[in-house]
């Protein structure tokens, strides 16, 4: 643009005819030489909505990526979120921290940037509020498996605090922000002061011990406390509060206080007021979630995942009484890996999580077809699977591996939120098990599908070569080891076969005594009966 003012500059001095010209072609389309339209930067605005986690993260990506190939040269964060996952709010920070010079960022308050989300918005070059709005609150604390709050050794403070403190540092120091206030968002034992001097009227703010160096301690003190200071919604004055954070609370500031104390620089209401405070020439474009973000979030919701685990338990038990049937078992391990995949995309779940739950299943299926009785490895395996489904829903904390022991409170309420979405699910999947059982292979899609439970009439002979499968009553021959699956001959016919849960070693004469759809279950003859 200076090139081109220079450019125009030099040829009024080198010709004045074609000034006069420019001139007159200006004046003739009814402008105002003097007072030339010039247009705003593209805008456009990115809500931040919900809890903050992985796929938010990555569809905060993409709108960025679509909305800096378009040309925009401000994008507005409207921050509307309780908080979440620490991992996924440090990468939206460093998103907006690498943007490209020429791009100024704005975080729109509208109405709560909580936690993460104030985190968030401290990485943008400017903080705009709504008129009624919230920031602050974004420490992490260590909850008891009872519900109780514990205060966290210094070690474990330092550890979780270390990441969160670094990155409100960092923002503070890049954009203007009070670092002690920015602490004290953080840190609960932070002590803050607003202090006015008493001859030029200067404020800063001040810890504990430096307020009392200043105000308390001195007989002719340069400082007093700051008594009130002016609201920009109602532009009355406001009483201030004394201290303004004190050791047993988190920093928090409503849309009026984040202007007084230099956090915010505007209260802005709607799109238009912000069009006009910055002096964009057309109203900013807001980017939304795509459906298939809302989907995955859908997801993730304890509803729907308690909906998959049920089904889940009922696929694989109809599965396991009528094999061979495919679809029930089908249906199960799509519910699993929907019921993986949703916190996978969220980044509730990683690698471990994955292959603890493989190594879960290979023990159990070792435990059920290679060694007999219910023993270590059954046990073993139902640990590692409960272990690694409850690890979905809990997120990873900052600067701790992932076998550390929980030290945050989002940590155990998102523990806590698992249990009760397993153990209900398990309660309502049995109960629809024992229904499926009883009431199942008497609807008409069952008797379609499966063979129904034979009569006592239906009993074929055991020599009967022509029949192609067992009942009720016949004896065979184990020809593969039950356990408690395998295959028994009756007559010509091998058929898959098992027992009640006990191991019988092949060659065992066994006889029918339940046929229900495919599933056949024997029981060893006793040698008297042989």
């Amino acid at each position: 643009m200076g090139r081109h003012i220079r450019s125009l500059r030099s040829g009024w001095r080198r010709g004045p005819l074609l000034a006069a010209l420019a001139a007159g072609l200006l004046l003739a389309a009814g402008l105002e030489a003097d007072a030339p339209s010039r247009p705003g930067p593209a805008a456009y605005v990115i809500p931040v909505q919900g809890e903050i986690n992985d796929i938010l993260k990555r569809s905060m990506e993409r709108r960025i990526d679509e909305a800096l190939a378009a040309g925009a040269r401000v994008l507005i964060f409207r921050m509307d979120t309780p908080g979440g996952l620490v991992t996924s709010a440090l990468d939206m920070c460093r998103m907006i921290k690498n943007l490209p010079p020429e791009v100024r960022s704005v975080a729109w308050v509208n109405p709560q940037a909580y936690s993460a989300g104030a985190m968030i918005s401290l990485a943008c070059d400017e903080i705009v509020m709504s008129r009624s709005a919230a920031i602050g609150d974004c420490a992490p604390i260590l909850i008891s498996p009872g519900g109780g709050e514990v205060e966290l050794s210094e070690r474990m403070a330092a550890k979780a605090e270390s990441p969160i403190l670094q990155e409100f540092r960092d923002s503070a120091q890049a954009n203007g922000y009070d670092l002690l206030l920015a602490r004290a968002m953080v840190k609960w034992e932070e002590e803050v002061w607003w202090l006015e001097h008493l001859s030029d009227g200067t404020r800063r703010f001040v810890d504990g011990p430096e307020k009392v160096a200043l105000v308390d301690t001195p007989e002719t003190p340069e400082w007093k406390l700051v008594e009130t200071f002016i609201d920009p919604v109602t532009g009355k004055e406001q009483p201030a509060s004394k201290p303004i954070d004190r050791t047993d609370s988190l920093l928090t500031l409503s849309q009026g206080e984040a202007v007084a104390f230099g956090f915010a620089t505007r209260i802005v209401a709607d799109l238009s007021e912000m069009q006009s405070y910055l002096a964009l020439s057309s109203r900013p474009e807001v980017l939304e979630i795509t459906g298939w973000e809302h989907f995955a979030v859908w997801l993730n919701s304890p509803l729907v995942r308690g909906i998959l685990f049920v089904i889940m338990l009922a696929g694989a038990y109809l599965e396991f009484q009528t094999p061979g049937l495919i679809i029930p078992g089908a249906t199960a391990a799509i519910a699993l890996v929907i019921f993986l995949a949703a916190p996978y995309a969220a980044g509730l779940a990683n690698t471990w999580t994955l292959i603890l739950l493989a190594l879960g299943i290979v023990l159990i299926g070792v435990e059920i077809f290679v060694l007999p009785g219910f023993g270590i490895a059954g046990l073993l395996g139902i640990l590692f699977v409960g272990v690694s489904l409850l690890s979905t829903f809990v997120p990873g904390e900052p600067g701790t591996p992932d076998f550390s022991l929980p030290t945050l409170a989002g940590t155990w309420d998102a523990i806590k939120r698992g249990v009760i979405v397993l153990a209900s699910s398990t309660i309502i999947g049995v109960v629809g098990i024992i229904l499926l059982a009883k009431y199942l292979p008497y609807t008409p899609l069952a008797r379609g599908l499966v063979l129904p439970n034979p009569e006592g009439g239906a009993i074929a002979p055991v020599a009967d070569p022509f029949r192609d499968s067992a009942y009720i009553g016949d004896v065979g021959v184990v020809t593969a080891a039950l356990r408690p699956g395998g295959q028994a001959r009756f007559g010509q016919d091998v058929v898959d076969v098992s027992s009640q849960g006990d191991y019988i070693e092949a060659g065992t004469r066994v006889q029918v005594i339940q046929h229900e759809g495919m599933r056949i279950v024997v029981r060893p003859l006793p040698s008297e009966e042989a």
